[in-house]
């Protein structure tokens, strides 16, 4: 490939990255306002993360038929039904769990954590929403900021470029939330490299997902804490931290402490480990087939027929012809042994 087929190459993936970024928030907006004009207030955030991941779905499917040319773009953003699909998703969320937890026994360590638990039967119902509110926040993250806009990315700065670009990327949007701090924007760009590291080994977004939903449902679902500056999402546990700001991360939660900081970077070690027989599985160079079609059983009789030589003829045993002083049946008995 010529130098300027490169750049051109680089140029429409740089162009197709742009377009996935923007499709992003215009999603968002949707997703929003459509929430909104469908259901009432304590359904809206629910509707809202069904919606966009939808529209992330459907548009990214899209943009990669019409520009990439793919015939499975589902599979292509990074979610193929490959075997063991639900294991990697499984691992990914045992280790955000994990994370969360390193997390929170300083908290209540150093301050405690006063829980109050709810066991109303509709605080149940609501908390199984809550569950797939999470669940669907963690897969519309993972394909807008690990699918096919990093894909498209990653082809211009390669992976590392990629994975630290969208870290940055990642930290700015968190960055806009009420409530953020440095403290927050540099958890966010620690999680957004986690998160891509672990979509670089594996090369599907099953264990990424797992892991983001594991590291803000645990806290959410099961200690009752702040998630991003939300403490709506527990019905059935109300968790209020008593510490120091750098532990707690104060009314933003955790996601504002540097105690996750830590904890998140002490886990790419960590990813690196677990994850290494599926880099090794999935990012095995690909032998592509070149050159012109070779027809091999033709080429080996052709070689065998050249090594052999012609081949000899049928022997055909001839009897000698009959004297013409001797009578025929004479003759006959002559060259007939058992007729003697």
């Amino acid at each position: 490939m010529t130098t300027a087929a490169t750049a051109d190459n680089r140029l429409r993936s740089y162009g197709q990255f742009v377009t996935g970024v923007l499709w992003f928030f215009v999603a968002d907006i949707v997703a929003r306002h459509s929430a909104m004009g469908l259901v009432s207030d304590s359904w809206e955030p629910l509707t809202e993360q069904a919606v966009l991941v939808f529209l992330l779905m459907s548009g990214y499917g899209l943009l990669g038929v019409w520009f990439s040319h793919q015939s499975a773009p589902i599979s292509e953003q990074g979610l193929p039904l490959r075997k063991g699909w639900l294991r990697e998703s499984g691992i990914g969320l045992a280790v955000g769990w994990s994370v969360a937890l390193v997390c929170v026994i300083p908290m209540a360590l150093a301050g405690g954590i006063a829980i109050l638990i709810f066991t109303e039967r509709s605080a149940w119902v609501w908390l199984a929403a809550d569950t797939a509110f999470f669940l669907l926040l963690a897969l519309g993250e993972e394909i807008a900021f690990r699918g096919y806009a990093f894909q498209r990315f990653e082809e211009v700065v390669g992976s590392l470029g990629a994975a630290l670009g969208f870290a940055t990327y990642y930290g700015i949007v968190e960055s806009m939330l009420p409530g953020s701090s440095r403290a927050s924007i540099a958890v966010a760009i620690m999680l957004g490299l986690l998160l891509s590291t672990v979509y670089l080994r594996t090369r599907a977004l099953w264990m990424s997902w797992g892991l983001n939903f594991g590291w803000k449902a645990s806290r959410a679902i099961i200690f009752g804490l702040a998630v991003e500056g939300m403490n709506n999402h527990s019905p059935v546990v109300q968790g209020n931290p008593m510490g120091q700001f750098w532990v707690t991360g104060g009314g933003f939660g955790l996601d504002g402490s540097w105690i996750s900081f830590f904890a998140l970077l002490a886990a790419l070690p960590l990813v690196f480990r677990i994850t290494r027989d599926l880099e090794f599985r999935y990012n095995a160079p690909k032998i592509v087939p070149a050159g012109v079609p070779v027809d091999l059983e033709a080429a080996g009789r052709a070689q065998h027929e050249a090594a052999m030589g012609q081949s000899a003829p049928a022997l055909v045993q001839i009897a000698a012809a009959p004297s013409a002083d001797l009578p025929v049946e004479t003759a006959v008995r002559a060259d007939r042994p058992d007729a003697q």
